[in-house]
């Protein structure tokens, strides 16, 4: 686990954003995932610019989409599909070839999941799986309890969860569930990454990564992946035990 800190947001998003520009450079086909939220944006807008500045090449790649709450697709404002393709996808007319996210409108869950661990194992595994962390810990929308070992699944959102996510929608949706890649794919990851920004995520932080490895804190899975690369800014990172 290496963990970097930053002084603040934008040197943070530029040296995410450097780390997938250099996995492209080496893998032009790489399988990344990537998550929703406040704390990648900063990232994709050093990516986009990149890509139209001809400094990187996506036109090889595969991406696969984190989560998404069901119920919900790509034209529902606030759902997690609809936020990459604003942030990125469209804005670099990534070809839908190219990008796979849940099906999370299908009557049967069980088989979008399926299909979505099928998909990554089709495509050699994740290269790279990039993640956030949610207030309770959660990774995605790995609540807190779940198993390490599971691939992809959906499960009901934690009250934590579902306040948070208010912010994201103009019109307040029922959120109850969510759908999820699994922990067993960050696990299993080639580089999976950490990315946390803001004094509000400090304490959650400190607890991931200095206390004990729990599934009642899903983000503690970090303490035992060798690869990972944890990015944080001064805020996330002002509770964390020097090193």
């Amino acid at each position: 686990m290496t963990i970097q800190r930053y002084k603040d947001y934008d040197s943070l998003s530029s040296a995410a954003a450097y780390l997938v520009w250099r996995q492209i450079k080496q893998k032009p086909d790489s399988l990344i995932c990537f998550p929703s939220g406040d704390s990648p944006t900063g990232m994709f807008k050093f990516l986009v610019q990149y890509a139209k500045e001809g400094r990187i090449d996506f036109s090889r790649a595969h991406f696969v989409g984190l989560d998404e709450w069901v119920g919900m697709d790509k034209n529902d404002e606030g759902s997690c599909s609809h936020y990459l393709h604003k942030n990125f996808f469209s804005l670099l007319k990534i070809a839908p070839a190219q990008v796979r996210f849940f099906d999370a409108k299908v009557a049967d869950l069980d088989r979008a999941c399926q299909e979505m661990d099928e998909h990554i194992t089709n495509l050699g595994g994740l290269d790279m799986m990039i993640v956030g962390i949610g207030m309770n810990g959660h990774i995605g929308l790995n609540e807190p309890g779940t198993d390490f070992n599971v691939y992809a699944h959906h499960s009901a959102l934690a009250p934590v969860t579902i306040d948070v996510a208010k912010k994201y929608f103009t019109q307040q949706p029922r959120l109850t569930e969510g759908i999820t890649l699994g922990l067993r794919h960050l696990a299993e990851a080639r580089t999976p990454v950490l990315i946390a920004s803001g004094s509000k995520k400090a304490g959650i932080i400190a607890q991931a990564l200095n206390g004990p490895v729990t599934t009642d804190v899903p983000a503690s899975i970090f303490q035992n992946l060798p690869n990972t690369q944890i990015f944080l800014d001064h805020g996330a990172a002002e509770k964390l035990n020097k090193e």
